[in-house]
Formats: C-alpha cells, structure tokens, sequence
C-alpha cells in the first residue's frame, strides 16, 4: 500500500473518531439526603484525636494478641476474599477487552500452495508452485461512543468489584474479631464456673459438717440441695467445651485452615473496649467500601444506556491488506510482486420492530434500579451506625449497673454462708444468694461480650479505615 495513502486514511479515520460523540447521559451521582450528625451524637462533641481513628490495622485498637496475630491472615487465606479478588480481576481484564476496542486488530496471513493442473506440460510435470505474503488490518472506529461508554461501564464495574473485595476482606475480618471475642468470652465463662463450682464444693462441705453436728439448719435436704447445685455447675462447665471447639473451629476456617490445624491456648482476658472516633455521617460516602461499591454500579449503569443508545447509529468498518503474491515460488518478496487493498463498509438497522428500543429501557431501569440500591445502601448504614451508637451507649450503662450488682451479690453470698455457719438462716438463703450471684456474673460478662461486639461492628460499618479515594489506584 503506498504510504500516503495509508496516512490519509488513518487521519481521516482518527479524524472521525475525535469529532465522534458519546451517546447517551453523562453521569452524575445523585444527590442523597444526609443528616449533619448522628441521632446518638447530636450537636457538637468532644473532639478526639485522629490518630486514634481505626486504620489499616484496625483490630489492634483491642489489644489483643491472638487477634494481630490472625487478622493478616485473613487477607491472604480466607477463601470468601480470595474469590472476590478472583472476581475483580476478571473485571480489570474487561477493562482491557473493551479498551482493546479502541485499536484495530492488526495481523498476518500466510500461504503457499502446490497444485498440478490437467494438461499442463512443463519442466516440473504441471506442478505449480504459489504463495502469498498479507499484512492486515480491520478497524470499526467508535463514531458514536459506543465503546467509550463500554470502556466506562467495566471500568466502574471493576472499581465495584475492587471496593466488594475490599468489603469482603472487611466482613471476613469483622467476623474473625467478633468469633475471637466470642473464643475469649467462652473462655472467661469457663473461668467463672470453675470458680463457682470451687464455691459450691465449699458450700457442700459446709453444709456437709453443719449436717453432721446436728446442727437445726441444716437437715439432709440442705445437703441434697448444695450437691446438686455443685453437680449442675459441673455439667454447665463440661458443656461450655462444645461452645468453644466451635469457635476454635470456626476461627480456623476464617484464616484458611483445616479446624484440627490451629490449636488456641485458653485465655479468658477479653479484649479491650476502644473509643472509636465516629466523625460526621456525610463521610460515610468515601469510608463504606459497600457504598463505594453501589454507587460504581450506578455509573455502570449509566454508562450501559449509551451502549444501547449507540445501536441507533450505523457503524463504520476499515480494512486494509498489504503484501506479496507469485506463482511460481520464486521471487515471491520482489516489489513487482506487491498487492494492496482498502476497503470501507457500513451498516445500518433500518427496523428491528423496538428492539434496540426495549433495550434502552431496560437499560434505564436498570440504571433506576440502581440509583434505589445505592440510597438504600446509605440508608442501611445509617441505620446499623445508630444501633452500633446506641448500642455501645446502653450496654455501657448496663455494664456499670451490673458491676454494682455484682459486687453487692458477691458480698450478699458471703453475708448468707456467714450466717448459715452461726446458724441463723437456713441453706435455702445460701443457694439464693449463689443462684444471684451467678446469673449477675454472666450477664456481667454478656453484657462484655455484647459491647465488644457492637465495638467491632461501629468499626466495621465505619469501613475500618478504608477509604473510596484507593479506588483509583486499583485501574
């Protein structure tokens, strides 16, 4: 092909495609009511400083040992976030599938033949020899945006999937904390029956030696009643071992282990309870990698709509070839032997009885549908921020309420056993006073648990530390 020739097409055609535009809407995200500040914090608060905002490492605002050491290796081994990464890079490649549309496809033919023809009387006995040497190229220029708007749509589709992986190993992440504090809380209950089943072994002995001097208070049913209680205490404490074996277990699942792999020593210390900065609800927007996600869908979506609207417009496709060609064989690459083509074709749909049509709607409700995920999934974290808010607000009190109780029931206990030992009461005042004791002690620890919960839960609907803005650097 001459080069001019060549040039000029190329420029024309590149010429085309600048002066081309996107069909369809450009997108603008909508716009979502937000409040100026959470119902549990209104008006103005304490400022807090922000270094002690969660960031990458957020779980080590706990203090706790076995959660830095497992929390880094949900990341790399939780099969959850290992399939949602999966799913992002099949994304970031159609980015580069629909980008490669921008190109023509560029390549090379090749062949060579040997016939003999009927008749054909020669030095080689009729056989010919033939070949041919083609570069080619086909090109379909994006006149009306088409594939702008493709190239938009995967590449907010792959953000989307880059901010669900991110919330993927967050949700993964969240549980492990919420599974180690339920290992820590099991282990703490352990703690507390075997010291109740201690007291109720002093308590029976007591009451065995009060029996055995006669003593009024303390007839045979007195005994009865203390061994049974330290009998029942015994079986609460065997049957916490399935409760943690299934903790262990699942614990191990989370970091990609087989459940007889990872061995857990006992501790029964719980975790810190942090004080976590909230800030302001309009940041939500930028720090829930979920709303990040919704809202990357929605430009999607959009940008869906003018792929169907282009399909109203004809397309426009070039091709070119250039080569060599000889029969016989020899001298196949001379210049006398040079062949060349252009060619331009075009299509247009004339009538498809509302096709393209009824995929322009279904593209806008689709995009409609959108737009309702996405404010709903802001309203949904607005709501779960409040319920953390009031959460951490309420059990904080109850907390300090059933502190009172029980020390005061640890201290009834001691008054009542002190008593029975003078004789003054009988065992029934003892095992109320043990009974009280004890369910103020667990909902003492419930209460903990509860809040170390509703802790991990404020920072994970935070987005622990995670911001839209790595977004860009996932393309």
């Amino acid at each position: 092909m001459n080069p001019k020739s060549l040039w000029r097409c190329a420029s024309l055609a590149l010429g085309l495609v600048a002066s081309g535009c996107a069909v369809g809407p450009d997108y603008h995200r909508p716009v979502v009511a937000m409040p100026a500040h959470f119902a549990e914090r209104p008006g103005w608060t304490t400022a807090v400083p922000a270094d002690q905002a969660p960031k990458g490492e957020w779980w080590r605002v706990f203090h706790d040992p076995l959660l830095d050491r497992l929390e880094p290796r949900v990341a790399m081994a939780n099969q959850t976030v290992r399939a949602a990464y999966a799913t992002y890079r099949q994304a970031s490649a159609d980015v580069v599938l629909a980008r490669s549309q921008y190109w023509p496809a560029i390549g090379i033919d090749g062949s060579a033949t040997r016939a003999r023809s009927p008749g054909v009387s020669g030095r080689n006995g009729g056989v010919v020899d033939a070949a041919t040497l083609e570069g080619t190229a086909n090109w379909t220029p994006d006149l009306w945006g088409a594939v702008r708007r493709l190239v938009e749509q995967n590449e907010a589709l792959a953000q989307a999937d880059a901010a669900l992986f991110a919330n993927a190993t967050l949700s993964e992440q969240t549980l492990l904390a919420t599974t180690v504090i339920g290992l820590r809380a099991t282990d703490a209950a352990v703690d507390l029956q075997r010291r109740t089943v201690e007291a109720y072994r002093r308590a029976l002995d007591i009451t065995q030696q009060q029996a055995e001097a006669g003593v009024a208070k303390s007839p045979p049913s007195a005994v009865i009643t203390a061994r049974v209680a330290l009998e029942t205490a015994r079986a609460n404490l065997v049957g916490l071992g399935v409760a943690r074996a299934q903790y262990a277990h699942a614990i191990a699942v989370l970091v990609g282990e087989n459940p007889e792999n990872l061995a857990i020593d006992h501790d029964g210390r719980l975790p810190d309870v942090p004080a976590v900065p909230v800030g302001l609800p309009s940041t939500l927007l930028q720090r829930r990698p979920d709303v990040a996600a919704a809202e990357r869908t929605m430009a999607a979506q959009n940008a869906a709509i003018g792929v169907t609207v282009a399909a109203y417009y004809p397309n426009l496709s070039l091709s070119a070839a250039d080569g060599f060609t000889q029969s016989p064989l020899n001298g196949l690459l001379h210049a006398a032997n040079s062949v060349w083509s252009l060619g331009a074709s075009g299509a247009e749909t004339l009538f498809d009885f509302g096709g393209r049509r009824a995929r322009v709607r279904a593209a806008r409700a689709a995009y409609d549908a959108a737009v309702a995920n996405y404010r709903s999934t802001v309203l949904n974290a607005l709501e779960r921020l409040e319920n953390d808010l009031s959460g951490l607000r309420i059990l904080g009190r109850q907390a300090g309420a059933l502190d009172v109780a029980v020390r005061d029931a640890k201290r009834g206990t001691a008054i009542a056993l002190a008593e029975y030992q003078a004789g003054t009461v009988d065992y029934t005042t003892v095992a109320q006073a043990q009974a009280v004791q004890l369910a103020d002690q667990q909902s003492a620890l419930n209460v903990a648990q509860a809040r170390l919960d509703d802790a991990v839960a404020l920072i994970g609907d935070l987005g622990g530390g995670w911001s839209a803005d790595q977004l860009g650097r996932t393309r």
